[in-house]
């Protein structure tokens, strides 16, 4: 209770850092869409952010390093607020492809801040109690960020002001704390070569969860409003999806540590691909079925990413791992600035059918290099824990690094 009570600041930030960028992706789709964006330009609002996320990731430690924790992490937060409140300003998708870039850099800055000062205060004791708390409260602030767009409307000043505002309020726990700030952590080197010289097929694997994810979550809105759903009902299919992947993390976690790591990654993929075909077909089945399909569908593609990733850290060792990991997270920066783009082109070219056709595609390219792997080389005799990886900053690597050891 105590580990817990000192770390509330940090994760009462993340939780008002989650509902307010969480919500800005599905809510600039819907608002696109209202003010006649193009499709695709839709979806050059999802690249642009994830754009921003990889200088975020990149510049903060940097930025840390420069004027310490606090302020690094007021400077990001007010990015993401003014990208915020201007969007209402200019209703142009070049300007708001503009103001992505800032938000995706407050979402990356304010993680790898938040990641840092909690990776100076854990202790190999606490460790695995904190993440297992900071994972609990990232995705129940992440499942209900989707649910908030149900409340907000589209092409709103009164809904991105609703944002900006929680934005803000992410600056008062972490600035406010009386916690002494931890000394400045060296930046990981980003080394993407270290990822595919240690598992060419975990690269694929996470340039793969991005096609799924990004795509998704960025363009899923569009979906929504072509096969008839309403906002609040948009809301409910995203989370749906983080809900479904939420719960698949504990039965694939046991079974890539319990079976070869490539088979799991096959299998999960050939299931993706039967659940694209199940969300295709699930809009005939009414609201009920479109719900339960997009949840299957995070059920089959939310775990990829940490399967890879552990399947890489197989062949790592202890001093690699930090490196690994932000190589993994710079492929897949890579794969999700491409996904929405993309996906919208496809859509604008056959229908909102293509998006999953697409993701499809994608997983069976996974089947055939990981089956041509598998021919490649063996599994090594000891290997790492399955650890559920977030996404969110290169720091990330510094406290999962640890928890992947075996006793």
């Amino acid at each position: 209770m105590r580990m817990l009570i000192s770390f509330a600041a940090l994760f009462l930030s993340v939780i008002l850092l989650q509902l307010s960028s969480g919500s800005l992706g599905p809510l600039d789709a819907l608002s696109g869409f209202a003010l006649g964006f193009s499709t695709q330009e839709i979806g050059i609002l999802g690249s642009a952010h994830f754009f921003g996320f990889f200088i975020g990731c990149w510049w903060a430690p940097r930025l840390m390093g420069s004027v310490g924790h606090a302020r690094a992490f007021a400077a990001f937060t007010a990015s993401g607020a003014i990208a915020l409140i201007a969007h209402m300003l200019i209703l142009d998708p070049t300007a708001w492809a503009v103001m992505r870039i800032a938000s995706g850099m407050c979402v990356a800055g304010c993680y790898t801040v938040i990641e840092a000062w909690l990776q100076a205060k854990v202790t190999n004791e606490t460790r695995g109690r904190a993440m297992g708390v900071y994972r609990v409260v990232d995705m129940g602030a992440s499942l209900t960020a989707q649910l908030v767009i149900s409340v907000l409307e589209p092409a709103s000043y009164v809904s991105y002001n609703i944002l900006a505002i929680v934005c803000c309020a992410a600056l008062l726990p972490l600035t406010l704390t009386k916690a002494k700030q931890p000394e400045t952590p060296s930046s990981p080197r980003l080394r993407p070569r270290l990822a595919f010289e240690r598992s060419p097929l975990a690269v694929f694997g996470v340039i793969v969860a991005a096609l799924s994810s990004a795509s998704f979550r960025m363009v899923g809105p569009i979906y929504g409003q072509e096969v008839g759903l309403s906002t609040a009902q948009i809301a409910w299919f995203l989370a749906a999806f983080v809900l479904g992947g939420a719960l698949a993390q504990y039965p694939v976690g046991w079974l890539a540590d319990k079976f070869d790591r490539r088979w799991v990654l096959i299998w999960l993929s050939v299931a993706a691909m039967l659940s694209c075909g199940i969300t295709v077909l699930g809009s005939e089945f009414g609201t009920v079925g479109i719900m339960a399909t997009a949840a299957l569908f995070g059920l089959t593609t939310f775990p990829i990413y940490s399967v890879a990733a552990a399947h890489a850290h197989d062949f790592a060792d202890s001093s690699e791992r930090v490196e690994l990991s932000a190589a993994l997270m710079f492929y897949f920066a890579v794969g999700a600035i491409a996904a929405p783009v993309t996906a919208s082109a496809l859509i604008d070219a056959y229908g909102p059918a293509a998006l999953f056709a697409m993701i499809s595609v994608g997983h069976g390219l996974l089947i055939v290099v990981g089956l041509a792997r598998m021919r490649a080389r063996n599994t090594p005799t000891e290997r790492t824990r399955y650890v559920y990886a977030p996404r969110t900053s290169f720091v990330i690597g510094r406290l999962l690094g640890r928890s992947r050891e075996r006793d």
